[in-house]
């Protein structure tokens, strides 16, 4: 089989081409290298180079596209601006990105007369569900909206019941809960997995939308400020600078290793899917921000002060944890990640590595200036 990965030289298709490689298969990356996920870095690992076909060129670029799509028979969709809080204010650039470009992706599979591509798995994300589903002592299952400005400033972290005001108990987050994304990347990669499983089964391609959760690993952008919490306070607890927690530091997450999302992808690239189907991938297990804090600087041995600031982000979630049973059934998916042991040996992957100067203080102030964060 031959495969394109697009946005293939940044972290999850780094790993992904390797074992594609392992696998067997031919493998193309189309990537444009930019700045805020590559840093100074134009070229893909060193153990890639010669090894696959490398396009350099932009998703939305027809002509390299076109290109990179030569004579592939599947295709994995990863390329796509993340940054949560970023994308609620260089909104114009993640729309181009991530919808124009997938946009011009299916345009181009749509309209290729001796298409090849048998397998789509487009990169979706959990930031499609917003808050995600919760217990209501009263209410049953519940999916409360996102979070208002005005209860967050009075310190309300928890969703409330959105029919009887009551606290809630919070639940895994099924394939089936309705998106309400609170974040206009959350929406972005709704619409793209949308647009693949539309196109995919419009065209009779088997297609997977894969919603991975919180991914870590080595390997992972330390330079981009939008990367994730564990590259951001590994690099703050490695200089000894305050890891300031959001919130009241209980928020939690599904921290999920590259490793299993790439186990998952390859899974989905080998499974005929009878119908377009969107898939969580995730550990399934959720771990509080406060917890990773006080992991990486016990593992550091840092003398980083952990400050809970009560601060917080609009478009931040409260809860994440993924419901694995649809994955587990449909592709035999489970995850190996023990959180502790992967945490560890990512951080003393990162210890070897440049860390980030400057680019996290600088994000936030951007929130703060559009007031997309409390001040």
């Amino acid at each position: 089989m031959r495969a394109l990965i697009t946005g293939g030289a940044g972290f999850i298709g780094t790993h992904l081409s390797r074992r594609l490689l392992a696998e067997g298969l031919e493998v193309a990356v189309l990537d444009a290298f930019t700045p805020q996920v590559h840093g100074d870095n134009r070229d893909l690992a060193p153990d890639l180079r010669g090894a696959v076909r490398l396009v350099r060129g932009d998703i939305r670029d027809e002509a390299a596209l076109r290109r990179a799509l030569a004579g592939v028979e599947a295709v994995v969709h990863l390329a796509a601006e993340t940054g949560t809080g970023q994308s609620m204010y260089e909104v114009a650039r993640y729309s181009e990105v991530n919808l124009q470009g997938t946009a011009q992706l299916m345009d181009l599979l749509v309209n290729d007369p001796d298409r090849r591509v048998r397998h789509l798995v487009v990169a979706s994300s959990r930031a499609v569900y917003g808050e995600g589903r919760y217990r209501c002592p009263l209410d049953g299952v519940v999916f409360p909206p996102a979070r208002s400005r005005v209860a967050l400033a009075l310190g309300r972290f928890e969703p409330a019941c959105p029919v009887c005001g009551l606290p809630l108990d919070r639940l895994p987050t099924t394939e089936d809960t309705p998106p309400a994304p609170t974040s206009f990347y959350g929406l972005t990669k709704l619409v793209q997995e949308k647009m693949g499983l539309l196109f995919g089964g419009t065209l009779g391609i088997s297609t997977h939308a894969l919603r991975y959760q919180n991914v870590f690993g080595p390997g992972q952008s330390l330079q981009n400020p939008y990367t994730g919490i564990l590259a951001i306070f590994s690099g703050l607890a490695r200089s000894g600078e305050t890891l300031r927690i959001f919130e009241d530091g209980l928020e939690s997450r599904d921290f999920v290793h590259v490793r299993d999302v790439v186990e998952a992808t390859w899974r989905a690239l080998n499974t005929e899917a009878p119908e377009p189907v969107a898939l969580n991938v995730g550990s399934g297990v959720a771990t509080t921000v406060a917890e990773v804090a006080e992991g990486i600087v016990r593992h550091l041995g840092s003398r980083s002060r952990i400050q809970v600031t009560g601060e917080f982000r609009i478009g931040d979630i409260r809860h994440n944890t993924a419901d694995l049973t649809r994955v587990r059934e449909q592709l035999g998916f489970t995850p190996t990640t023990a959180f502790q042991e992967d945490l560890e040996a990512f951080l003393d992957w990162a210890a070897e590595e440049r860390p980030a100067t400057g680019g996290y203080a600088r994000s936030l102030e951007e929130l703060r200036s559009r007031r997309l964060m409390n001040v």
